[in-house]
C-alpha cells in the first residue's frame, strides 16, 4: 500500500509547491509510481510548474463530488512514465468536501501509487484540515525568515495536534552568504525550533526560479547539485525513521 505525504507551510511563498512537484519528480525517477494532488482550491500552480496546464479538463473537486472518475483527472506529466498529478479546482468553488472524501480518495490511491503527495495551501484553515486526515506525515517547508519560521512551528504544532506524529521540516531559499554574515537565522537555530528533524535544506537559486516559469521540474536533469539534493532529501523524507 501506498504512503500520503502532506505539504504545508506556514506562509506563503516559501516554495511548497516548488518542493512538491521535484519531490514527487525524483521519486519517480527513481522508480516510484508517485500522484501528485493539489489542494490549493482557486489558487492552483501545480499544472503551471509541471508544465500541464493545458491537460486539465476534470480537476480534484469533480472526483470528490462524484462528477467523474478518478481516472477522468489523473494526469500523467510529460517526461515521466510513472509520475500523476490531480489539479485543484481553478476558483473557489462552493461544493463540500470532508476528511472522508479524502479518506477514501488516498485509500484508492494507495492501490494504485507508492506515494500519493499533497500540496496544501498555506497556513491553517479547511483545506489543510481535510488534507490532514489520510496522511501518514507531513513536511513543512520554510525558509529563512522570522515570519515564514514562526508560521511554519504554528502549522506544525496544529498538525500534530490533528493526529500526524510524523512531521519533518525542509528549509529553502537559503543563502550561505548572508547567513554567514549573521544576516538570516542560522540552520541550526531553524532546527531546533521544529519538533520535527529537518531533513534538507535548498539553497537560493536562479535556476529553480526558471525551471517552475518554465515548467519544467528541475530534478530532470541529471548530474546536477540540485538533483542530487533533492535525491538525498527524498531519501529522508520517505525513511520511516524520521529521528
Amino acid at each position: 500500500m501506498g504512503e500520503v505525504i502532506l505539504v504545508s507551510s506556514g506562509k506563503g511563498g516559501t516554495g511548497k509547491t516548488m518542493f512538491s512537484v521535484n519531490l514527487g519528480a525524483i521519486l519517480a525517477k527513481y522508480g516510484y509510481r508517485v500522484m501528485l494532488i493539489d489542494m490549493d482550491m482557486g489558487l492552483r500552480n501545480m499544472d503551471l510548474y509541471l508544465g500541464m496546464e493545458d491537460r486539465v479538463i476534470y480537476n480534484l473537486m469533480d472526483v470528490l463530488t462524484g462528477m467523474c472518475r478518478i481516472n477522468k483527472a489523473m494526469i500523467k506529466v510529460d517526461g515521466f512514465e510513472t509520475l500523476y498529478f490531480m489539479a485543484a479546482s481553478p476558483r473557489k468553488d462552493e461544493r463540500d468536501i470532508t476528511q472522508l472524501h479524502m479518506r477514501v480518495l488516498c485509500d484508492k490511491l494507495k492501490g494504485i501509487f507508492d506515494f500519493i503527495i499533497i500540496d496544501c495551501p498555506a497556513g491553517n484553515g479547511e483545506m489543510l484540515d481535510v488534507s490532514i486526515a489520510p496522511a501518514d506525515k507531513a513536511i513543512i517547508v520554510t525558509e529563512p525568515e522570522i515570519a515564514a519560521v514562526r508560521d511554519a512551528d504554528i502549522t506544525e504544532r496544529y498538525i500534530m495536534e490533528n493526529g500526524i506524529e510524523d512531521t519533518r521540516i525542509v528549509l529553502n531559499k537559503v543563502d550561505v552568504d548572508l547567513m554567514n554574515r549573521g544576516l538570516l537565522p542560522d540552520v541550526s537555530v531553524v532546527a531546533e525550533i521544529f519538533n520535527g528533524p529537518l531533513v534538507g535544506v535548498i539553497q537560493n537559486d536562479d535556476n529553480i526560479r526558471i525551471s517552475t516559469n518554465k515548467g519544467i521540474p528541475i530534478v530532470i536533469k541529471r548530474g546536477t547539485y540540485i538533483e542530487k539534493n533533492f535525491k538525498s532529501i527524498a531519501s529522508r523524507v520517505i525513511s520511516n525513521n524520521s529521528r
